[in-house]
């Protein structure tokens, strides 16, 4: 395990690196606030586990910096990149307070949460990239149009449809 670093600079939000991500991951910023995350919630004092996304295998999805989660998560997840691993200790104030959230979370509880980034891309509806990276990126689709089959309706308005969706949807009306 890593060395572990405060990220809150009080003490509140302190970060361990379990798995470091590649060199090349992406990390998440303003052109790709939307993270996904698999994890798993302990009580410190105990090690109970309060919730976790393994047992259903299920992704957690959320916006950084809107406030849907606790104030830990906004401060450490902003700080990984994909594929990163890394275990997230909080105090009350960054977690759920002196009101805590019963039943499984007590009042003034300190939270652990080993934390795993798995994507993070675009809003919905929101484009990256200038004008002229969206057009080069057209072009580049425009190359490789000519290795796929037109359908015969496609063929006969002149206009083919393209859609990618790795790891986002992008979609193309081309005229030829």
């Amino acid at each position: 395990m890593g060395d572990a670093i405060d990220l809150s600079g009080d003490g509140g939000v302190i970060k361990t690196i379990v798995r470091k991500s590649k060199s090349d991951a992406v990390a998440p910023t303003e052109d790709f606030p939307v993270v996904n995350v698999h994890y798993e919630g302990t009580l410190a004092d105990t090690g109970e586990v309060f919730d976790t996304t393994h047992e259903d295998n299920i992704i957690f999805s959320f916006e950084l910096g809107k406030g849907s989660v606790i104030k830990a998560w906004d401060i450490a997840v902003k700080t990984m990149k994909v594929g990163e691993i890394a275990k997230i200790t909080c105090k009350p104030d960054y977690a759920y307070g002196s009101a805590g959230s019963p039943p499984d979370i007590p009042p003034d509880a300190t939270l652990v949460f080993e934390v795993e980034l798995v994507a993070c891309r675009p809003q919905k509806g929101s484009t990256t990239g200038s004008v002229s990276e969206e057009r080069a990126r057209l072009e580049e689709l425009k190359k490789v149009e000519r290795f796929l089959p037109l359908s015969h309706a496609a063929r006969e308005e002149e206009t083919f449809f393209l859609t990618l969706k790795f790891p986002f949807q992008f979609s193309y009306l081309f005229f030829f």
